[in-house]
């Protein structure tokens, strides 16, 4: 009787597992479609989620940096041998380049200028997520200056309706913050930047007000189509006014990030800091713990690891600008990391100025 018992429990067993190698070996099939769920960046060729949705180079609607063709040029004028005739600036058909790092050994140079990264490699070399605004609002106008004109890249476009566009594998050298290149991934956040308090006309332009006075991001009629993922998107600045601060030493006003950038660019940066575990989710901070609104030095900036803008890495930079809020940023992203909320110390006579 037991040994009956026994037979038929490992009969059910044997036909257990047959149904799960057929199960699986069906999901698997020659030819069986694989979908991406549309949230995921790529990193050394691999799928990470960051619940905000991402167009990649490959989806349609992208941006694909690895081409070398100009992408809003007619097609038969955008080949390379036209389009260095045509455009000064388009010196070599590639926009990026290697992450020549030098922890890399001749042997490690040797495998991944073939594309052979490996994520832990990958990681120990990339420590930086670099903030931009990129001047032109619209992230259709980024790419276009960016790789038809001035042959440079970005990893990421953030445009104003919260999409983002990835345009290169993260394994990558983007040109986008000259020394930070090859330990930094890089965002464009559509945006038409900082002015002078007494140069606003470019402000008054793009964010004209609404029938209830609101600032309404507003685009140039001679931009026929924006190419808005969300068709029919209305943008408003998160805070309805410009914001007036000093970058470089130098007096701004800009007007605010749209909040459906400000929730996206809240997951791509909690995703890059889980993924990247030396990007530490934190912002170059001053003695009382607010943003430091300029250069960092040399030193301080060769050892910095985190989530920094474009003006901490150059003198001639102001970008993401004054309006930028970096505790909504990093707040947001560790809250979605479950780390813990950084207070900034209580001032004392030491680090409280005389006029406070």
């Amino acid at each position: 009787m037991r040994s009956r018992l026994r037979f038929t429990r490992v009969a059910s067993l044997v036909i257990a597992l047959a149904s799960l190698l057929a199960f699986t070996s069906c999901l698997h099939r020659p030819g069986t479609l694989a979908k991406r769920k549309g949230d995921e960046i790529i990193v050394a060729g691999q799928l990470f989620h960051t619940g905000t949705r991402v167009i990649t180079w490959m989806d349609p609607g992208g941006y694909d940096a690895y081409r070398v063709d100009r992408r809003f040029s007619p097609i038969d004028d955008s080949g390379w041998e036209k389009s260095t005739a045509a455009v000064k600036d388009l010196k070599n058909p590639a926009r990026y380049g290697l992450r020549r790092d030098p922890s890399l050994t001749p042997e490690d140079l040797e495998r991944v200028r073939g594309g052979g990264w490996d994520l832990p490699k990958l990681q120990g070399i990339v420590d930086q997520f670099v903030m931009h605004y990129d001047v032109c609002g619209l992230s259709k106008t980024c790419f276009n200056v960016l790789h038809d004109h001035r042959g440079l890249s970005i990893h990421f476009m953030l445009d104003i309706d919260g999409t983002i566009y990835q345009t290169l594998d993260l394994k990558e050298r983007a040109f986008h913050a000259t020394t930070s290149n090859t330990r930094s991934v890089g965002i464009e956040i559509a945006n038409m930047g900082a002015y002078p308090p007494k140069d606003t006309k470019v402000l008054d332009q793009w964010y004209q007000p609404d029938a209830k006075g609101q600032p309404t991001i507003t685009i140039p009629k001679n931009i026929t189509d924006p190419m808005i993922y969300t068709k029919g998107f209305v943008g408003h600045p998160a805070r309805p006014y410009p914001i007036r601060g000093t970058i470089q030493n130098t007096e701004l006003v800009q007007y605010d990030l749209t909040p459906q950038q400000y929730a996206a660019l809240i997951k791509l940066t909690a995703a890059l800091c889980k993924v990247f575990p030396k990007i530490a989710c934190d912002y170059p901070r001053d003695a009382d713990g607010q943003p430091i609104p300029k250069k960092l030095p040399d030193d301080a900036l060769k050892a910095y690891q985190g989530v920094l803008g474009h003006y901490h890495i150059q003198t001639n930079k102001t970008d993401p600008g004054p309006a930028f809020d970096w505790n909504r940023v990093i707040d947001g992203a560790r809250a979605d990391l479950r780390l813990p909320k950084i207070v900034p110390p209580k001032k004392t006579p030491a680090n409280t100025s005389a006029d406070e």
